[in-house]
């Protein structure tokens, strides 16, 4: 039960008391130590009415204890004190409403004077409640490398005294741009690599963004498009190897997911969005769908196309174009790309090229694949192409 109130109540808890000190350092470590008093106590005495308040005030007594030992700081003492001087822990615990400031600690993590790898792991650490061992595992880099950005992220968001606020009106919507790509960013990281925990966090970010942005187009879409890929993590894999969609066994499909995933994406239409996540959750849909609407699918990339400029939204066009005109089309579209150092623009010009009868460029083109690829179950299925490949090639040579 505490572990399921620490991963549901984390962020709120911390939001709350980062909101209250101005301090993101100070307020881990309160929050930390109320949820350790919570693991003591909790067991013995019973679970609060309300754990959440419980944990906030806990949380709060805590932080003013460890301000008041560090004598520097006895003036914010005195103002703390006063604030909670008729708030005692049982009052809050059983009647207190407390603002969820989740929203301002989310805008301070992805706020544009941060870099992009210390907004995600900042963002995985508060709100998400992973820990820095968790976060550096995710993404690759040793537990030092982790904590070094980590700290550094926050020492600058105190010393350039950047806001725990939502941004104004005219800042928001790149703001919020912001802080739905870093969501998105850790929903892939963990998509790409298996990590369904990973993926798991993203979503629970993305509906705290719903939840609190409920009239955001743009933060229903995203959590449209997670929920539509992840309903599919029981089948995308067999036996630790990658199972491709076509593939896929759709009776292992979330179908709950999918239909959320549905009424989001409706809800975000009905707000007159029209943004690329929108874009790319209709294309999530299409592909959910049998028989697939290649067409409709063609045409949703070539709007995305011209959104975002992105190549990596030209190569999925060509997938999609491969199913229309055939795979010499597709692979005139990849050859004018500058994409060596991604993964899957190598993997699917070896498609092509295996498709259209050039295995020794598709060879060549499943080895860079291989290059960039961590270890795990997609290495595995690049591997195996790879093998039939040779394979073919040495039936042909003994025929």
């Amino acid at each position: 039960m505490l572990e399921q109130v620490f991963r549901d109540e984390w962020g709120r808890v911390l939001a709350s008391i980062v909101g209250f000190l101005g301090d993101i350092e100070l307020a881990e470590d309160a929050a930390q130590d109320a949820f350790a008093i919570a693991a003591e106590r909790w067991p013995r005495d019973g679970i609060p009415v309300k754990p959440t308040g419980w944990l906030i005030t806990t949380a709060r007594n805590r932080a003013i204890d460890r301000i008041r030992r560090e004598r520097a700081l006895a003036i914010k003492t005195e103002q703390l004190v006063r604030d909670m001087r008729d708030i005692s822990e049982e009052t809050m615990d059983e009647t207190a409403a407390f603002p969820d400031e989740r929203l301002e600690l989310i805008f301070a993590c992805c706020h544009p004077a941060l870099a992009l790898d210390a907004q995600v792991g900042l963002t995985l650490r508060t709100l998400g409640g992973l820990s820095t061992e968790e976060i550096a595992r995710a993404f690759l880099v040793p537990f030092e490398t982790m904590s070094k950005r980590l700290t550094r992220a926050k020492h600058k968001i105190r010393n350039a005294g950047i806001p725990f606020a939502v941004p104004p009106d005219h800042l928001l919507p790149q703001r919020l741009d912001a802080v739905l790509a870093v969501i998105y960013l850790i929903f892939n990281e963990g998509w790409g690599g298996g990590r369904i925990d990973l993926s798991a966090e993203a979503i629970r970010l993305g509906r705290a963004v719903v939840e609190l942005m409920p009239d955001e187009a743009e933060a229903h879409a995203l959590l449209a498009l997670m929920l539509m890929g992840q309903a599919r993590s029981a089948a995308r894999f067999r036996g630790g190897e990658l199972v491709l969609l076509d593939d896929q066994d759709r009776a292992l499909w979330n179908q709950r997911q999918i239909d959320e995933g549905r009424k989001l994406l409706e809800r975000a239409l009905t707000l007159h969005g029209g943004g690329p996540y929108i874009m790319q959750a209709a294309i999530a849909d299409l592909h959910l769908q049998q028989p697939r609407n290649w067409e409709q699918i063609a045409l949703l990339y070539r709007s995305l196309e011209y959104f975002t400029n992105s190549p990596v939204v030209t190569m999925n066009r060509a997938i999609a174009v491969a199913e229309l005109e055939g795979p010499e089309a597709a692979l005139a579209l990849l050859d004018r790309l500058e994409l060596d150092d991604y993964r899957y623009y190598h993997s699917t010009r070896a498609d092509l090229l295996r498709r259209l009868g050039r295995d020794n460029e598709a060879r060549a083109a499943y080895a860079r694949a291989l290059q960039l690829t961590e270890p795990g179950p997609e290495q595995r299925f690049l591997d195996r192409r790879l093998a039939n490949l040779s394979d073919s090639a040495d039936q042909h040579i003994g025929s």
